[in-house]
């Protein structure tokens, strides 16, 4: 039988292709490792790999329980005795996520949020920046750079979605390779397709 330990909130940050999620993963084995009692949660919106799954870009994958606000995510986890909530993708919950976050953590709850700090034009993508500045434990992680290879803090949106289409707002467009790609400060150029040259 383990001993509860106090419970905390641990941030994943980075851009896009970072490995957020695979650390997310990572963490999650091992509390299920250690006899914890687990939920994963991802964001409806991100159903790139199947609704109800987390997985990662080079593949790991685990079960989720597939929310579409923080109102569903806090109901489904509430009073359930849980020592563990992982949330992936937490850049789509907004605003209300750090209070959601604040009161599971101080009920006793240890939560990993892991997400996007940065959006595709260079801005911080809250609440993941707000999450970090309350958080006891902060990973802030790089990916590498499709220009250069060194490493980069952004991601640079290189499709954009389909006119018209209502399912994202135009700063949240959900997409991997295909629509993105990771870049260092100095070929970043804003996030934007048409913006096909670099800063240097």
């Amino acid at each position: 039988m383990h001993t509860r330990a106090q419970a905390r909130l641990q941030v994943v940050a980075g851009p896009m292709f970072a490995g957020k999620s695979e650390e997310l993963l990572r963490r999650v084995r091992r509390a299920r490792i250690a006899g914890l009692e687990v939920e994963v949660v991802s964001h409806a919106l991100d159903d790139r790999r199947g609704e109800g799954l987390v997985s990662s870009h080079s593949g790991l994958s685990v079960p989720s329980r597939s929310v579409s606000d923080v109102r569903a995510l806090v109901d489904g986890v509430r009073g359930r005795g849980l020592e563990l909530v992982a949330i992936d993708e937490a850049q789509f919950f907004g605003a209300d996520l750090v209070g959601a976050v604040d009161e599971l953590v101080t009920g006793g709850t240890t939560v990993i949020a892991a997400g996007l700090c940065v959006t595709f034009d260079g801005r911080p993508f809250e609440p993941m920046p707000a999450l970090m500045a309350i958080a006891e434990d902060v990973l802030k992680l790089t990916a590498v750079c499709a220009v250069c290879g060194e490493d980069a803090a952004f991601h640079q949106r290189i499709a954009a979605a389909a006119p018209g289409d209502p399912r994202v707002p135009t700063r949240a467009q959900v997409g991997g390779i295909e629509s993105y790609q990771a870049r260092c400060r100095r070929h970043f150029t804003g996030g934007s397709a048409r913006n096909g040259g670099n800063r240097a």
